[in-house]
């Protein structure tokens, strides 16, 4: 039966040979070797050719384009219409009353005053209209920007003890956020935000999640003495250290609006049509809180407030910019930290919500826009903002067209910053915390975590790695495991490729791999296998290692069954896309 089997092998590899016409390979017209370079870079930093619409154009059309492509507003603001206006203006309302709630909380996250925040949501959206090219993308400050900014900051410098140092460390840290992202999308080197892969940013922020809840025990216990250290186990220390010091009265508050937070944010996902109510509840929280301590503001003297904050427009920061002295390393460090982490969810939210209808963002001129807006935020008061999956929810439920929304929302923030700002003084602290926690608590994705055991173990070490990283020794260090982890296993995969022994599908022409096809069947006297990957040196060693094991595994196999002899090895090179020449040697 083997022979019968190893005959209609052969006459299976014969009838492909005659029926598969052999066409000769040419080579490639030969190239100076400055035209090879000059083509290799163009498709490692140009595959999508940008300037392939100035071609042949006259110049006035050349000026028109180039207009177009630094800012995508001339693009589509000849086309935009009274009805495009009146769905801007209500997705533009309905974040604004988002916005408003989110900076003040997001600003003490960061250990800034509440103020920053309401600036932050007033200039960088206004940038990002011009020079931005989602049409969904609501502009903000972010929970984990905040956090890490806050973290690595507080190590060093406190706020209490000296704000004019922290407050020029954390501008000096934004400027240089966006100074990086900007050089990412003018140097076209995106992919560098790639090696945080999807694994280890669902651990990153799940453990950041956890992190932040955490720290807004202070607010939501009304403990005055807390920790300013990040790790789980300091911050629960601190937590029953100071029972002595919690509030009853903000405790109460504090769970009542909590649930309130998490019912209406369960509400908008069970009915996606019911969205507003997630969005409208933090800002009705803070009013309805703001009256009741108002109310009671005799009694109630154990529930913090905001306090005082002052009016007018964001007041230039440019001289507290801090180039000079002994903490510009760490400001330096924080804005590389924080602008890859504010890019990565920027770009992340800019790409899904185009998916959704079906148009492309340019991933570089959003680098561009992010990063200008935060090198003039840190020039106008403001501290590191991105896309926020949050008001990019809500402003794409709530029927954006076009950036305006984001131009309504910061005109809504104007108004709130000239006339509105005495109505904030008794807001209370406690209800910031629990804006926090509810917006927090969507950063962890235990679902996505168990599709990574299913799927890939070592995708989930990563995810559990950058997760307990973060959990129990810094923020900024679980984000280095993370990314650590991220380039090993692209390392793992290049240096260790994927091969596997095929057998043939009875009756046909066609092999797959016999551990996932059961009815494949070896070929007595053949091994055939794949190798699914380019050869070069970083794997050629291995290959050649892997390939003898399975030659000696097929020999065991046969000497166990009693099978026919091994006497082919065939090499299925259809996966192999590039062979390094001085690998065949090694191989």
């Amino acid at each position: 039966m083997n022979c019968n089997r190893v005959e209609h092998f052969e006459e299976t590899i014969m009838k492909i040979q005659t029926e598969i016409p052999i066409h000769q390979v040419r080579l490639p017209p030969e190239r100076t070797s400055l035209n090879k370079l000059k083509h290799r870079l163009s498709e490692i930093f140009f595959p999508d050719d940008p300037l392939h619409r100035f071609k042949n154009q006259p110049s006035f059309t050349k000026f028109l384009l180039t207009l177009q492509f630094l800012f995508p507003i001339f693009q589509w603001g000849s086309q935009y219409t009274l009805t495009l206006l009146r769905s801007d203006v209500i997705s533009g309302l309905t974040i604004a009353s988002l916005a408003i709630p989110q900076g003040i909380s997001y600003a003490k996250l960061a250990n800034l005053p509440p103020i920053i925040g309401l600036y932050s949501s007033f200039v960088p959206p206004l940038i990002y209209a011009l020079l931005g090219s989602s049409r969904h993308v609501g502009v903000g400050p972010v929970s984990i920007a905040s956090l890490v900014m806050g973290s690595m900051l507080s190590e060093t410098v406190s706020f209490t003890q000296n704000p004019t140092l922290y407050l020029q460390l954390a501008f000096t840290a934004t400027f240089v956020a966006g100074l990086f992202q900007a050089s990412l999308g003018i140097l076209r080197l995106g992919f560098v935000i790639d090696f945080l892969s999807k694994a280890t940013l669902v651990g990153f922020m799940a453990g950041a999640a956890i992190i932040v809840s955490l720290q807004q025990l202070k607010g939501l216990l009304g403990i005055v003495h807390f920790t300013n250290k990040m790790q789980i186990i300091p911050v629960l220390v601190s937590v029953y250290k100071q029972k002595d010091e919690w509030s009853w009265q903000t405790i109460v508050m504090g769970f009542g609006f909590l649930a309130f937070l998490l019912t209406t944010r369960h509400i908008s996902l069970r009915k996606p049509k019911l969205f507003w109510a997630s969005a409208a509840a933090p800002l009705t929280s803070v009013i309805l809180s703001t009256i009741l301590v108002f109310l009671l503001r005799n009694k109630a003297h154990h529930i913090s407030v905001i306090g005082h904050l002052a009016k007018g427009v964001n007041p230039p920061s440019v001289n507290l910019l801090y180039f000079n002295g002994p903490y510009l390393a760490l400001a330096i460090k924080t804005g590389i930290v924080t602008g890859i982490l504010s890019l990565t969810e920027g770009i992340a939210v800019g790409r899904t919500f185009a998916a959704l209808k079906n148009y492309q963002v340019d991933g570089n001129k959003e680098m561009m826009a992010i990063g200008i807006m935060n090198i003039a935020g840190s020039c106008t008061s403001c501290y590191v903002t991105t896309g926020s999956f949050s008001r990019s929810a809500v402003n794409y439920n709530a029927g954006a067209q076009t950036a305006v929304s984001n131009i309504i929302m910061a005109s809504a923030v104007l108004v709130t910053l000239l006339f509105l700002m005495p109505l904030f003084y008794y807001t209370p602290n406690v209800v910031l915390a629990t804006i926090i926690i509810a917006a927090v608590i969507g950063l962890i994705d235990y679902q996505a975590a168990y599709k990574l055991w299913k799927v890939d173990k070592l995708d989930f070490l990563a995810c559990m790695c950058s997760f307990f990283g973060v959990l129990f020794i810094s923020v900024p260090l679980g984000l280095s495991i993370a990314v650590a982890i991220s380039v090993f296993k692209i390392l793992l995969h290049v240096s260790r490729p994927n091969t596997l022994v095929l057998g043939n599908i009875p009756g046909t022409q066609i092999f797959h791999n016999i551990n996932q096809y059961k009815e494949a069947l070896r070929v007595p006297s053949f091994l055939i296998l794949a190798v699914e990957s380019p050869i070069y040196f970083a794997n050629s060693t291995y290959l050649r290692e892997r390939i003898l094991r399975w030659v000696r595994e097929e020999e065991e196999r046969i000497k166990e069954y009693n099978g026919t002899s091994l006497q082919c090895i065939i090499l299925d090179m259809t996966g192999t896309n590039f062979i390094r020449l001085t690998t065949l040697v090694r191989v």
